[in-house]
């Protein structure tokens, strides 16, 4: 059975606004393209119309994702006072030997940034820290082998 999506609520909010763009604006835009194509008269080989008819289907399967996503996810609440434990939702600031420290944000796969700092629960560095605390020693492995993490912060 597939785990429900977890989204931050910062990441939930993010993917309705960008479903509410989808469902008004783009929708529009390619109901105009798609009326513009049609008058141009023969359809088998306008390309214009092919192109606006793909982009259609790709925009109504982003939009049932989106609405999936936001039906099904699990919402995980910012917190607001101390947090004792790495958990979605959380920054924690790690290093690794005598590296610069690094931080994350953990968030739900679907929202996983990794160059903006955003690592997903699921990941070997996300996976292996939650439920850690400060002090912690955690050891992932990834895919260029095994990294060992000392969590200075929590936030």
């Amino acid at each position: 059975m597939n785990e429900p999506p977890i989204l931050t609520a910062q990441g939930a909010a993010k993917l309705r606004e960008e479903l509410e763009y989808l469902t008004t604006v783009a929708r529009k835009e390619i109901a105009e393209r798609l009326r513009h194509a049609v008058s141009q008269g023969d359809l088998s080989e306008n390309a214009d119309y092919h192109k606006a008819k793909e982009d259609q289907a790709f925009l109504e399967g982003r939009i049932q994702e989106l609405e999936y996503l936001l039906k099904n996810a699990i919402i995980v609440e910012e917190n607001h006072g101390p947090v004792e434990e790495v958990q979605v939702g959380t920054t924690v600031t790690v290093q690794e030997g005598n590296f610069p420290p690094e931080t994350y944000t953990i968030v739900g796969a679907k929202e996983a940034d990794p160059r903006n700092g955003k690592i997903s629960n699921e990941s070997p560095i996300g996976s292996a820290l939650l439920g850690h605390k400060v002090g912690d020693v955690v050891t992932a492995q990834t895919p260029s082998g095994k990294v060992t993490l000392k969590i200075l912060r929590i936030e």
